[in-house]
């Protein structure tokens, strides 16, 4: 199968200092891939690579066997959607404005079912009126997930399967939302969309994630399924910690590992 997603000696540079160094990738359709790795890995210039926000200083990203930095923005964004980790609205658009915003200039009657699907599916739509400023964060990054689901499918309809980009999408959500989260990105995925996702909780990575992407000091560290790459001896080189994998806590201490949330989210007064 062709790579939807490829980097050759992909090496990204700030003065004398490599974000990244040689990272080379394949990424085929429909793959879900967990990029992982400790603060300053390059996970995030990785991914703002892959999506054509920044130069290389040396080899070769494509998209679809295009270079995404030659395509013109309208087209860039029709084939891959990028949730960033930290967005602001500066003026006092509705939850359903911002929405909308993922559709572009788009402006025919398919842009609102598609806004009212993506309102759903991230449990927003009691709130599509409400100035997003007023939101709570986890609230606001829901909202702008609908945003790029609603760019997504625009991409899609016209193109096809396309690739979706997420910088730690689950950072500010709780517990039940997070799986929510995880399972709508799995429903992309489950109709052909790849799926490329910065997470710094292993878990949840292994959890969701067919593949793990693991970077080091801008370096490919390992790649390959979640068994095969979060392993005692890789997070002792990588992360600094041990006896980490597949351990019992010391007693008294809990270990939660979500993996399926109820039909129903909890009641609250």
């Amino acid at each position: 199968m062709s790579a939807i997603i490829e980097t050759h000696e992909l090496t990204v540079r700030v003065g004398a200092k490599a974000l990244l160094d040689k990272v080379s990738l394949s990424i085929t359709p429909g793959e879900t891939v967990a990029l992982v790795g400790p603060n300053g890995a390059g996970k995030s210039t990785l991914l703002r690579a892959l999506a054509g926000e920044i130069a290389p200083s040396g080899g070769i990203v494509l998209l679809k066997g295009e270079n995404p930095r030659a395509m013109k923005p309208g087209a860039l964004a029709l084939r891959r959607a990028v949730l960033s980790q930290h967005v602001s609205v500066a003026f006092p658009f509705t939850v359903a404005d911002v929405v909308r915003m993922g559709a572009g200039e788009r402006g025919d009657s398919a842009v609102s079912n598609f806004v009212d699907a993506a309102l759903a599916e991230v449990d927003l739509d009691s709130l599509r009126d409400r100035i997003i400023g007023t939101l709570s964060g986890g609230e606001q990054q829901r909202a702008h997930l609908a945003r790029v689901l609603v760019q997504l499918q625009c991409g899609e309809a016209k193109f096809g399967p396309g690739t979706l980009l997420l910088d730690e999408p689950t950072a500010a959500l709780d517990l039940r939302h997070q799986l929510d989260l995880l399972a709508i990105v799995e429903r992309c995925s489950g109709r052909g969309t790849t799926i490329v996702t910065i997470m710094h909780d292993l878990n949840l990575a292994a959890l969701f994630a067919k593949r793990i992407v693991m970077l080091d000091r801008g370096r490919l560290a390992a790649d390959g399924a979640p068994h095969a790459t979060i392993t005692d001896a890789l997070l002792t080189d990588v992360f600094g910690v041990s006896g980490a994998v597949g351990r019992v806590p010391p007693a008294g201490l809990p270990f939660v590992l979500p993996y399926g949330a109820t039909k129903s989210a909890p009641r609250r007064s």
